[in-house]
């Protein structure tokens, strides 16, 4: 992870700069590069946002976005899902979504990559439940464990046959084991 010097920019400053491959997110007054996405990382990403969007985006309740920049709370961070309840989503005339997401996702799920700060991760996810994210989750795809983070709430460790949070309204259950059981290809 790179942080890079000099960190003067306010965020209103940093927001006017190009986007960068790969991102950049600004947290607590630095610019820090997030990792590039390794294949595990890709992979339980993809799998987990098509299983939300799946029992979600028909009926209109949610949709989870990779990598989609959120800005609020003095903060502008990318979750590798973001997940809106549809009403939170901001459309234009055409009803498409705007570029621009200044709140806090319902949900924010962040994926851990090995040369990712875990403490840097969960200070992201505790700062989303601090501006009015109602779930967190932190995959851990190493030990094949998953964090749950609610808003005043102690977190829980979950792995094997332990059950998912998901948000309310949304049909679906998983367990940590079945999230990890979509890393193998065979």
């Amino acid at each position: 992870m790179t942080i890079a010097k000099p960190t003067s920019l306010t965020l209103e400053e940093f927001l006017l700069l190009p986007e960068t491959k790969p991102p950049h997110e600004y947290i607590d007054g630095e610019i820090i590069q997030k990792p590039m996405p390794k294949t595990r990382h890709s992979r339980l990403q993809s799998k987990l946002i098509n299983a939300i969007n799946q029992v979600t985006e028909s009926k209109k309740i949610a949709y989870a976005f990779p990598e989609l920049r959120c800005t609020f709370g003095g903060r502008s961070i990318i979750p590798d899902i973001a997940v809106f309840y549809w009403q939170c989503i901001e459309l234009d005339n055409n009803g498409e979504p705007l570029d621009n997401v200044v709140i806090s996702p319902n949900w924010a799920i962040e994926i851990l990559s090995p040369e990712q700060s875990s403490n840097r991760v969960t200070g992201n996810i505790l700062h989303c439940l601090n501006h009015g994210c109602q779930l967190g989750w932190l995959i851990d795809p190493d030990d094949y464990s998953i964090m749950i983070f609610r808003p005043q709430q102690q977190p829980e460790l979950c792995h094997g046959e332990d059950k998912l949070a998901v948000l309310k309204n949304i049909e679906l259950e998983l367990i940590a084991k079945e999230v990890f059981s979509w890393l193998k290809m065979t």
